[in-house]
């Protein structure tokens, strides 16, 4: 007999799906406008994308019936901002044509560290596991491409996750290129479960097409393991994670942007 709980999940799963295609379609039609666009002026305007959707699992969305909320309903009240101001400077725009070439040591250990607005949150990496995440992820840190950038997305209803990693902050910018799927028989993931303290590629629900944008799963969630798991938060950049999530998101329905000033000042990639 199917759980109540089980069928929430399953809604979320289904819902996120449907969420997904959509952002997917909008996407294809905005680039086949675009490319009308530079045919008339005779420039070129459209660089290759990494689209991969907002929401980085194909199930991290909510129940039908958190969708369908009244316009009408009043907003929730918010919980104070427990962040600070953005350290000064902008977001870099950077893009590049194919995948950087793979220079990492798949023996070594490597460390991420986001300085965040939030707090500092620290990530042991899987180098040996998914080395050309890792690679694009040491690449890009290095090239200040996450600099500045806010974390645009807080999922508080059937998953629970921060995505961050898109330098346009809607969901849908990425570096350029795509990398491979990796890692997805991890010995971590059990049950479809990805477990707190995961960090893993968000993608847009097709194979490889992990980008720059990826999720931190602040509380155990259910998914399908199509997602790269690349990282595990450290206890402290767990506590950060609790902090910004206990902060909540700003639609109120369980998805959306947090309500917590999440942006990462520096990202760095440290080999030891």
């Amino acid at each position: 007999m199917v759980t109540q709980e089980q069928r929430k999940r399953q809604l979320a799963r289904e819902k996120f799906l449907r969420q997904q295609q959509r952002r997917t379609e909008a996407r294809r039609k905005a680039r086949l406008r675009n490319s009308v666009i530079a045919s008339v002026l005779g420039v070129v305007v459209i660089g290759s994308l990494a689209l991969y959707t907002t929401g980085v699992l194909k199930n991290d969305d909510k129940s039908d019936a958190s969708s369908k909320a009244s316009p009408s309903a009043s907003a929730p009240s918010k919980a104070p901002d427990p962040c600070e101001k953005a350290a000064k400077g902008s977001v870099e725009k950077m893009s590049w044509k194919k995948e950087p070439a793979l220079t990492i040591d798949k023996s070594a250990k490597y460390t991420m560290k986001l300085a965040t607005t939030c707090g500092e949150i620290d990530i042991a990496l899987k180098a040996s596991a998914a080395p050309h995440t890792v690679n694009s992820f040491d690449f890009l840190a290095g090239k200040g491409y996450f600099d500045h950038t806010k974390c645009h997305r807080l999922t508080t209803n059937g998953i629970y996750v921060l995505q961050c990693g898109d330098p346009t902050g809607s969901g849908s910018g990425g570096p350029g290129y795509t990398i491979p799927d990796e890692n997805l028989k991890d010995k971590s993931l059990k049950n479809n479960v990805y477990p707190a303290g995961t960090v893993a590629m968000a993608n847009t629900g097709q194979k490889h097409t992990g980008g720059s944008q990826f999720f931190l799963v602040y509380q155990d969630s259910q998914l399908p393991p199509s997602y790269t798991p690349f990282g595990t938060v450290s206890s402290s950049g767990m506590k950060v994670l609790k902090k910004i999530a206990a902060a909540g998101e700003s639609t109120g329905a369980g998805d959306g942007a947090p309500n917590a000033t999440v942006v990462i000042d520096k990202a760095t990639v440290t080999k030891s």
